[in-house]
C-alpha cells in the first residue's frame, strides 16, 4: 500500500532575515538562514512535511508567496520580521488564509523596544511563537504536524 505524500508547508521569512548570523547575534544567535532552512527542512522530513524555506526582503514577494499559500490550501509558518508592526498589506494577505498559519519570531519582540510589543498579524494568525531562536520554528512545524494548529 503506498504511502500519502508530505503535507507541503511554506517557511516564510522577512526583511533581514537572510542575514542571520551576521546580524546582531547578541539578539538573533549565530544560526545562518542556510542553516535555520536546513533545521527545519530535516525536521519536516522527520515529521512527513514537504518544508520549503524562502526569504525575501520585499513586502510584495512575501504578500504573493502568502496568496499561493492561501490558494492552494499550504500551511505556513512566518516570520515577518519588521513587518510584523506594520505592515497592513501583509495582515491582508495572512488574514485569506486557507490553513494554519504560525506567525513566529526568533527573539521575543515583547522583551525589546516598545514598538516592537505591536503585531498586526497576531490577531489573523492561528498562532504566534517566540522567543525560541531557532526552536520557534521547530515547535511550529510540530504544531502543524500535530494537527493541533487550526
Amino acid at each position: 500500500m503506498a504511502g500519502t505524500a508530505p503535507r507541503r508547508v511554506l517557511v516564510l521569512n522577512g526583511p533581514n532575515l537572510g542575514r542571520l548570523g551576521l546580524r546582531e547575534p547578541g539578539i538573533y544567535g549565530t544560526t545562518t538562514h542556510a542553516e535555520l532552512a536546513d533545521g527545519c527542512v530535516r525536521l519536516g522530513k522527520e515529521l512527513d512535511l514537504d518544508v520549503e524555506v524562502r526569504q525575501s526582503d520585499a513586502e510584495a514577494e512575501l504578500i504573493g508567496w502568502l496568496h499561493e499559500a492561501a490558494d492552494q490550501e499550504i500551511p505556513v509558518v512566518l516570520n515577518p520580521a519588521a513587518f510584523t508592526h506594520y505592515s497592513y498589506a501583509l495582515r491582508d494577505a495572512v488574514a485569506q488564509r486557507t490553513a494554519p498559519l504560525i506567525e513566529v519570531h526568533i527573539s521575543n519582540p515583547h522583551a525589546r523596544e516598545d514598538f516592537r510589543s505591536v503585531s498586526v498579524i497576531s490577531a489573523v494568525a492561528t498562532g504566534t511563537i517566540a522567543g525560541f531562536g531557532p526552536l520557534s520554528y521547530h515547535l511550529a512545524l510540530r504544531a502543524l504536524a500535530a494537527g493541533t494548529a487550526r
